[in-house]
């Protein structure tokens, strides 16, 4: 079993890299499918989860909570058990021993006894103005600041998520296995390289 886990930066193209490296693999692909299955489990809206799971109200939990996730009166009941839930979805796609590419959700953590491939896929604020601006609903019509501003205020929540939950730095070098900057790369164009280096990885691990 492969387990390919994908680390991004708001607006760099990790989510389509994702998607086309499993569709190049011949991988089972796992990004919204994690939120509907955790929004099936625990009853409650998708909307609501994904904004509960990606905001950081909680307040720091101990170095021991990535093991056991057993930190009484830190975090309000509800939002634990959503990351419990989350764990609980991670480690069961796990346990279906199936190839996939998992974008998001700290997978790279959570399933690290399974030794995934970890990547970060970065960009230059430009190049993900750009993508932004391509992908946005005709009905958001922010400026240059203002969609810079929401780039950065997400990026800034999923690394403060990042710290409480699993103690470790999102983007540093240091925690992935591959840092991809996909500024001035045709997605299409990159993605069979990454597959090349993801066939290569896993030959000698």
């Amino acid at each position: 079993m492969h387990i390919i886990t994908i680390s991004r930066e708001f607006g760099s193209g990790g989510r389509e890299l994702g998607k086309r490296l499993a569709d190049q693999l011949g991988y089972r692909y796992y990004d919204r499918e994690i939120i509907s299955a955790i929004s099936e489990r625990s009853h409650m809206d998708s909307n609501y989860v994904e904004n509960a799971l990606e905001k950081p109200v909680w307040q720091m939990p101990s170095p021991t909570f990535r093991h056991s996730f057993a930190v009484p009166g830190l975090f309000q009941t509800e939002q634990l058990n959503l990351l419990l839930e989350q764990r609980d979805v991670l480690e069961d796609i796990a346990k279906k021993g199936e190839d996939c590419v998992i974008v998001g959700r700290n997978a790279d953590v959570v399933l690290s006894e399974y030794s995934p491939l970890s990547l970060f896929v970065c960009a230059d604020m430009e190049a993900k103005l750009r993508r932004c601006r391509e992908r946005a609903a005709q009905e958001e019509q922010l400026t240059d600041k203002q969609m810079m501003q929401k780039i950065k205020s997400i990026d800034r929540n999923r690394a403060k998520v990042r710290e409480m939950i699993t103690g470790s730095k999102w983007g540093d070098r240091a925690a992935y296995d591959l840092i991809i900057n996909t500024s001035g790369w045709n997605l299409k164009e990159l993605t069979p390289a990454v597959a090349d280096f993801a066939q290569r990885w896993f030959a000698r691990t």
